[in-house]
């Protein structure tokens, strides 16, 4: 027999990720009665390193057992989360626990571009964002310090800055370096990565140690993850009901939130009653959520009276390409990435050739191939043994190098989020289904960025390269629940509260009305913590 409960709080925050722990601290702070409610567990660092380092392939979720209660999407198993109803399959995944993914993300900390704001107006593509890069830069500025980003203050990389970095940058790697001045005299501009990691100690926390293992885990928390802003909002009474995950959303005739309720892994249920209910769940779980809460006054779901729920799905879709160089220039050393060339994400052509971020990667052939492990298999498979095989292992991976271009992808209203009643998880919401296809201006634009690795590879001299056949998965999970003032094309206005719902609020890169190029966290943390403002303002009313 299950148990039910009922409980109340002034906000519920549903998601505990880096969009709802900033929502939840924000809140919790300033003596607000939160409630996290976090639909996967709670995660052991020492557990998770071990399952990293004894798996393989060691993908973004490798180091993360499945949960039965709320599994979470794996890279290498593209059908067997999402029903697939696209052409193109949607391969970017996220983790359901405590922190959510950014758990697994690289820890770039990217600002958008002033343009990428006003497509629409300046390129006749996507929409405009009801609110413009002035209006959210001294945001970003309290996103820098809250996730306290290292940077380089001699360089805005296109975003212009009215503040410094929290932390002196994170030391560019010795490929970096050969990458920077094989580079030097054409227009790919190397700069350093402004990144969620310590370059010198902060609190308990220790300064970057080049573990290598940024995606999927850090193993001394250097690079920032949710579950820092998580515990400050228990410290200042907030409740977190981790494996809770919330299945339905209560609406009155008038739009009002009035509970949301729950089911545990261990069976029981309930219901909270709150003021005011943030969705931070980000951009596939916010929309199951919503549309799996139909009612007579709703009967195409919470917040989707203006049929934009769902849609608008995007992704940074990647041209991931890899070389061997003719000399060592020694990858595998250090995080993920600690440069980038960003001078292309701003181009005056932008109506008809998508802007492009290029990630200098550190790993060698980790992510293409999975190596070292898979060079090693293949000397090994050749016949090398012994002091041969370490030789040759050693002379092949001093010269692997790979790097990732990142596409503005177009908001496309087929491109969408829906629900597969045919299967039901344990929580009882239905499977997610995607409908996911790539179009005329992506498909330019990797094939701008084939081009463009082909003469960066030339420019540092190569053996041999080779491409990723199709778009490599971002990982970046951007507008299901599109922010704008139309409430008849946008699903949240400019504080992210949802049209026609005064106490619901829908945070994350779900709200994003186009993606740009740069990676979405920073934003999604600036977003979180001015959309913070209208809660504690909404709780006076």
């Amino acid at each position: 027999m299950t148990l039910s409960m009922d409980l109340h709080a002034d906000v519920l925050v549903i998601g505990s990720g880096v969009a709802g722990a900033l929502v939840a601290y924000r809140t919790a702070r300033k003596g607000a009665k939160v409630i996290i409610m976090e639909a996967g567990p709670q995660v052991d660092r020492v557990d998770s390193v071990r399952r990293f380092q004894n798996a393989f392939p060691k993908t973004p979720e490798s180091a993360y057992a499945q949960s039965e209660f709320t599994p979470h999407p794996e890279t290498d198993k593209p059908y067997a989360f999402y029903a697939q109803k696209g052409s193109h399959p949607f391969n970017s995944t996220y983790l359901r626990q405590v922190g959510g993914t950014t758990w697994h993300w690289l820890g770039s900390a990217i600002r958008l571009v002033p343009a990428d704001f006003r497509m629409k107006s300046l390129f006749s593509l996507g929409v405009d964002w009801p609110i413009s890069y002035a209006d959210l830069e001294p945001w970003y500025c309290q996103a820098e310090q809250e996730l306290e980003v290292a940077g380089d203050d001699r360089d805005d990389l296109g975003s212009p800055r009215s503040a410094p970095y929290p932390m002196p940058p994170i030391a560019q790697s010795f490929l970096d370096l050969a990458w920077r001045n094989a580079l030097d005299e054409s227009n790919y501009k190397v700069r350093p990565t402004p990144q969620a990691r310590l370059s010198k100690p902060s609190g308990d926390r220790p300064s970057c140690h080049g573990s290598a293992s940024c995606i999927p885990i850090c193993p001394i928390q250097a690079k920032y993850d949710a579950t820092i802003h998580v515990a400050r909002a228990q410290s200042f009474g907030a409740m977190l009901l981790n494996e809770t995950c919330a299945n339905f959303v209560e609406c009155r005739q008038d739009g009002r939130v009035e509970a949301v309720r729950f089911v545990r892994s261990d069976g029981s249920t309930g219901r909270v009653f709150a003021r005011i209910v943030v969705v931070a769940a980000n951009g596939v779980e916010t929309p199951r959520l919503l549309l799996a809460s139909i009612c007579e006054a709703f009967p195409g779901g919470v917040a989707n009276r203006s049929d934009q729920l769902g849609r608008n799905l995007m992704d940074h879709p990647i041209q991931l390409s890899w070389a061997l160089t003719r000399q060592p220039v020694w990858p595998y050393r250090g995080p993920g990435a600690t440069s980038g060339i960003e001078n292309f994400r701003d181009l005056k052509d932008r109506n008809v050739n998508s802007a492009l971020r290029f990630e200098i990667g550190n790993e060698g052939w980790s992510w293409p191939k999975g190596a070292p492990e898979s060079t090693a298999r293949e000397l090994a498979l050749g016949g090398l043994r012994a002091k041969a095989l370490d030789t040759a292992l050693k002379e092949q991976t001093a010269r692997h190098i790979r790097v990732a271009a990142l596409t503005d992808q177009l908001p496309l209203a087929s491109n969408r989020v829906t629900l597969d009643s045919t299967q039901i998880e344990r929580t009882g919401l239905p499977r997610a289904a995607i409908f996911y296809q790539l179009d005329s201006y992506t498909d330019r634009a990797l094939a701008n960025a084939k081009n463009m690795h082909e003469d960066m590879f030339r420019r540092i001299g190569v053996e041999g390269f080779w491409h990723k056949d199709g778009a490599e998965a971002a990982g970046h999970i951007m507008g299901t629940a599109r922010m704008g003032d139309d409430p008849a094309t946008s699903v949240v206005d400019k504080d992210l509260r949802a049209h026609g719902h005064r106490n619901l609020f829908l945070v994350g890169a779900a709200a994003f009305p186009t993606g740009g190029t740069a990676n979405p966290t920073l934003t999604i943390a600036a977003l979180a913590l001015r959309a913070s403002g209208a809660v504690l303002s909404s709780l006076t009313e």
